[in-house]
């Protein structure tokens, strides 16, 4: 049975186009609301970076990230059918220079994998892992928090639970501003110099 869970972008280029979405069973997807407020956040920051979009699901935010010229977008989903709507959803709003990158894999071995490959670049990091309550999930936020320990990135924003008292510092990283949004937090680190 085919899914019709669709989301909408925004703003941007890329303004009214439709992104299917993954199963509910298996994905999670951010809220309009949160999506506005991480956009409306990064305003001056998106253009000509290079956005990595953790945990993708659907890719709504790499894709919002690229509609709003960040030079390119990456998701990384692990879950196949999850990743088929991803690559879908990138397929039909790419352009010739492939913008938008959809990778299947684990998000703990493909994302410094990435970073290096862009080095040189400003470079923001997107992270909504599935909540920890979800089952096999426990532990999450701590597996990416050491990650994150070893990563060199301008910006992390973090969408966790809200009940989830997130980190004052991440390796390099300080946080600067956390926003709530009912069940959900939004988490901004910058790198401290």
């Amino acid at each position: 049975m085919k899914n019709n869970l669709t989301t909408t972008i925004t703003s941007g280029k890329f303004k009214s186009k439709k992104l299917s979405l993954p199963s509910l069973s298996t994905t999670r997807s951010t809220k309009s609301i949160v999506k506005e407020s991480v956009f409306n956040s990064l305003q001056g920051e998106i253009y000509g970076s290079v956005f990595i979009e953790l945990f993708g699901g659907s890719g709504l935010m790499a894709a919002t990230a690229v509609s709003n010229y960040a030079k390119k977008g990456y998701a990384i989903e692990l879950d196949r059918a999850a990743f088929n709507s991803l690559r879908e959803n990138f397929s039909r709003l790419n352009d010739v220079n492939e913008t938008l990158v959809a990778l299947h894999g684990d998000t703990f071995e493909l994302t410094p994998k990435i970073l290096a490959q862009n080095i040189e670049q400003k470079t923001i990091l997107y992270a909504d892992p599935p909540f920890d309550i979800r089952d096999g999930f426990s532990g999450i936020y701590e597996k990416l928090y050491k990650m994150l320990e070893k990563l060199e990135a301008n910006i992390v924003v973090i969408e966790h639970i809200s009940s989830h008292k997130p980190s004052q510092n991440i390796g390099k990283f300080a946080l600067y501003k956390s926003r709530k949004f009912g069940n959900t937090t939004l988490s901004y680190y910058t790198k401290c110099i």
